[in-house]
């Protein structure tokens, strides 16, 4: 299929594994995650208990979907999981040193992060409105909605560390590259999300030139 070492029927099965055998802690993601969230929103100053909550999601990402998971069906999936554990080290690394706060940023940067943030939390019910059947569906947690809800949080932050935004960069320009050819509308904002993304990691740049 269009160059992929797997067919699109051999990509939902992994979603159907997926979720037959990890679904309680499918549905632990999405409420914890939400919950913090909300938390945050109301008090920026815990924003360092969300940046590893996110840790934690990109570590699941590489080790549970990309290493256990995806291998199976694609050998690149090796990797991927080396990224997303690289960009969990990073996270933690963040957690580190003084964070700064989600939702602080204004105008259309919080506008487009916020409404990226709820989309990601949208996106099991997105997908299985577009024809999916459960469980061979894309559900949260895995890697394309945890990268729509960093960058959608990343968005909403003053100021972001270059060296944070690289990754979710290049995972949306892969994963939303592959959107088209899986039959995976929910993914088609991905794209667009990392083009903003890079963007702002621009700007940011010639700002401290």
């Amino acid at each position: 299929m269009g160059g992929l070492p797997f067919t699109a029927e051999q990509f939902y099965q992994v979603f159907a594994r997926y979720n037959d055998v990890l679904w309680p802690a499918v549905v632990l993601w999405w409420l914890s995650t939400l919950a913090l969230v909300l938390a945050v929103w109301r008090s920026p100053g815990i924003s360092r208990w969300l940046m590893g909550l996110l840790a934690l999601c990109w570590l699941w990402n590489g080790v549970v979907y990309h290493a256990w998971l995806f291998t199976a069906i694609n050998p690149a999936a090796w990797g991927f999981a080396g990224l997303f554990l690289v960009q969990a080290g990073l996270l933690v690394s963040a957690c580190r040193g003084p964070v700064q706060p989600f939702f602080a940023a204004h105008g259309w940067r919080r506008s487009v992060g916020v409404g990226l943030t709820g989309y990601a939390f949208l996106y099991p019910l997105l997908n299985i409105s577009a024809g999916h059947r459960f469980p061979a569906v894309p559900t949260f947690g895995v890697p394309c909605p945890t990268v729509i809800l960093t960058i959608g949080l990343f968005l909403t932050m003053s100021v972001v560390p270059a060296w944070l935004m690289a990754i979710p960069v290049l995972w949306a320009f892969v994963g939303g590259s592959a959107a088209y050819l899986l039959g995976v509308p929910a993914d088609y904002p991905l794209l667009g999300a990392g083009v903003v993304l890079a963007w702002v990691a621009i700007r940011q740049s010639h700002w401290r030139a």
